[in-house]
């Protein structure tokens, strides 16, 4: 059974898209961990009411340590064989990089190469499908490497831009896409 690390800023909704796969016996895995940069971050009270180590990693509360160091750390200490960004707000960081080397995921709610990069995430880049009237948007599972959204795909799914779509619908057909989408990768990974 593979162990999965979990680093979010906010919600968090690809923890949650994993966690129901693995509860449901879909996924042959475990979330060891979740940590968040942010102390309001909605996923820790998540991994904590289903009895998940959660941990705050932020310049705050360790003011002298490295965080990469840090992250690295808690995530070897809880045996992860992958890393999954759900929502993660924070580059990552060499030694992170390095020692789970084609093992970080990360969900982009785009087909990339298209609205990808720094700064591109959530609504903005819905804003940025509308804006440009492309006819498809969608969902990419990237490795990650030392640039935004550069790293190799592991998958993509698309969905039709209707003719009439609004950020907001837009938005909520990606995230429940993007669901799916995440679960479909890691069985990819795990056969």
């Amino acid at each position: 059974m593979i162990k999965i690390g979990i680093l979010s800023s906010y919600n968090g909704s690809g923890f949650d898209a994993l966690y129901n796969a693995i509860k449901n016996n879909v996924l042959d895995a475990e979330i060891s961990i979740v940590i968040s940069n942010n102390t309001k971050a909605k996923v820790l009270e998540n991994a904590k009411n289903r009895d998940i180590p959660n941990f705050i990693v932020n310049s705050k509360i360790y003011p002298n340590d490295n965080l990469d160091d840090k992250i690295t750390s808690l995530l070897l200490e809880h045996k992860c064989d992958y890393v999954f960004l759900s929502g993660f707000m924070k580059k990552i960081e060499k030694k992170l990089l390095k020692t789970f080397e084609n093992r970080i995921l990360n969900s982009h709610p785009s087909l990339l190469p298209s609205f990808g990069g720094k700064g591109m995430y959530g609504r903005f880049v819905h804003e940025a499908v509308i804006k440009s009237k492309a006819k498809k948007a969608g969902v990419t599972i990237h490795y990650v490497n030392e640039n935004y959204d550069e790293g190799k795909y592991l998958l993509q799914n698309e969905l039709v831009v209707a003719d009439q779509e609004s950020v907001d619908s837009l938005e909520n057909r990606v995230k429940e896409l993007e669901s799916i989408t995440i679960v479909e990768s890691f069985k990819i990974l795990i056969k």
